[in-house]
């Protein structure tokens, strides 16, 4: 085998949740540069629109899947219409996430439940609703996107956030021990500080944040989205088939600094 044949994705299936913006639409189309057909899970149609034509003109297939990851019921949806559309499914992105600035003691439980349900709960609920079909088939890959507040506290404001992100990379863990004897690999990826439409305007309303934190990457700066493709591309393909479990920073060195 080729070493350039390690990395190629073409005819998988991938599923990448939250897919349709951001880190998540960046990734999807590092998958489908490596040959891999793309499902986007996510709510809004119109950027869900937008993003298949960028992954199409890519030469692969896409499909949207209109999805709150919230919601077991659109979970086991989104899988049986990727089974329906393509027959299989090899990749699980669970990069769908979101976050509620309230200091601890004033989050009401259904707030914390909201940030859990959406961050932890949904990556379960679609890893084991596409297990079967990865059993079935042979194996699979789930990759699990966590955050650099999987290692550090999140602050006053990031309790729910770091928690349900700490809890991925040990739901990653967990996949990775129970379901080796199947050839699925489940593995995380910590990005750390990335320029997307969230963050762009930091730089101008937020500037002594931004330079306190560019300070302590090595390399001076935030990461631009196309940056995680490498990593996504290599916990998807034959080349990352001996490594599971395991937890992937991309962000600069900022976690050792």
């Amino acid at each position: 085998m080729k070493p350039s044949d390690l990395f190629d994705l073409s005819g998988k299936v991938a599923i990448v949740t939250g897919g349709n913006g951001g880190l998540g639409l960046a990734m999807a189309l590092g998958l489908a540069g490596a040959g891999a057909n793309i499902v986007v899970a996510a709510r809004n149609t119109d950027k869900t629109s937008e993003a298949l034509s960028q992954i199409q003109a890519l030469g692969v297939k896409a499909t949207g899947v209109n999805t709150d990851v919230s919601q077991e019921a659109d979970i086991g949806n989104m899988v049986a219409q990727t089974i329906e559309v393509y027959g299989r499914v090899d990749i699980l992105v669970n990069n769908a996430g979101m976050t509620l600035r309230k200091e601890p003691q004033d989050l009401a439980a259904d707030e914390w439940d909201q940030v859990m349900d959406v961050n932890l709960r949904a990556g379960f609920l679609a890893a084991k609703a596409v297990y079967p079909h990865m059993k079935s088939q042979g194996g699979g890959k789930i990759i699990n996107i966590g955050s650099m507040f999987s290692l550090f506290g999140g602050g006053g404001s990031g309790a729910p956030y770091s928690s349900s992100k700490g809890g991925l990379v040990q739901l990653s863990k967990s996949l990775a021990v129970a379901w080796a004897k199947d050839n699925i690999q489940s593995n995380a990826i910590l990005p750390g500080w990335f320029m997307t439409d969230l963050t762009a305007a930091v730089p101008a309303t937020q500037p002594d944040r931004y330079d306190l934190i560019s300070r302590r990457i090595p390399y001076g700066r935030w990461g631009e989205p196309e940056e995680l493709q490498g990593t996504v591309v290599f916990l998807s393909s034959r080349a990352s088939d001996y490594v599971t479990g395991a937890v992937i920073t991309v962000d600069g060195g900022y976690s050792v600094m």
